[in-house]
């Protein structure tokens, strides 16, 4: 664009040259030919001026819709959302025993998927599907909407963890019913080996104690975690 306008102002003076009458040019000296007029310089052409979009989820791990109602959710939070370079989403539609917890790199478009567990409460019959959801104190239930990630943390009961702040009346009350990413054996992958799916956590997104070594530190506090059905 800059090279464009430079060749725009030249070309805008050589203009208001040719406007000039043939009294007001002085004559050449003698034995000289009047220089020839330079042409401005080649305009960019405009695909060079173009930026390629981030494709994100170029293999398609996320569901669609689950993806748009995850970046929805991000502009409607956008005063709590402080980080923007990836967001996290869950979709409790999927077994519990597959991935499906996604982090997502909003600049390179890049998905990472991991296993994360749903409430007891959600799956009374341990069928490994979550059914139920609530923000209730003590239904041992998911719930469902956006959080804000507030941090690495550490508790005695649960060791490491993430603690997450809901944004939602879905799940406004997650600080006080303590739900938060944490590491557990029931999520570890010798345990799927041997169930065929997860254990049930009380709400919390319960995932396997290596990948919560990843999960800790890129999570952060500030990024979005939308969990949806």
């Amino acid at each position: 664009m800059q090279i464009s306008r430079r060749g725009l102002i030249f070309g805008g003076s050589m203009a208001l040259a040719g406007c000039a009458t043939a009294s007001s040019i002085p004559p050449a000296p003698q034995g000289f030919a009047p220089s020839a007029p330079v042409p401005p310089p080649p305009r960019a052409p405009a695909a060079m001026a173009a930026t390629p979009r981030t494709v994100l989820d170029p293999h398609g791990l996320v569901r669609p819709e689950l993806m748009q109602r995850a970046q929805a959710a991000l502009d409607s939070h956008g005063h709590r959302i402080s980080l923007r370079d990836r967001i996290y989403v869950v979709d409790f539609q999927k077994f519990s025993g597959t991935d499906r917890l996604y982090e997502i790199d909003l600049h390179g478009g890049w998905v990472t998927a991991y296993r994360t567990s749903h409430g007891r409460g959600s799956d009374p019959a341990h069928s490994g599907y979550a059914e139920r959801f609530s923000n209730q104190p003590d239904s041992h239930m998911s719930s469902l909407g956006s959080y804000v990630t507030a941090g690495p943390s550490w508790g005695p009961k649960q060791g490491p963890n993430v603690l997450l702040d809901g944004l939602e009346y879905s799940n406004n009350l997650a600080r006080q019913r303590a739900i938060i990413v944490h590491g557990a054996d029931y999520a570890d992958p010798a345990f799927l080996a041997r169930q065929g799916k997860l254990g049930r956590s009380y709400g919390c997104f319960s995932c396997s104690h290596a990948d919560l070594t990843a999960l800790r530190e890129r999570m952060g506090e500030g990024r979005l975690l939308f969990a949806m059905n």
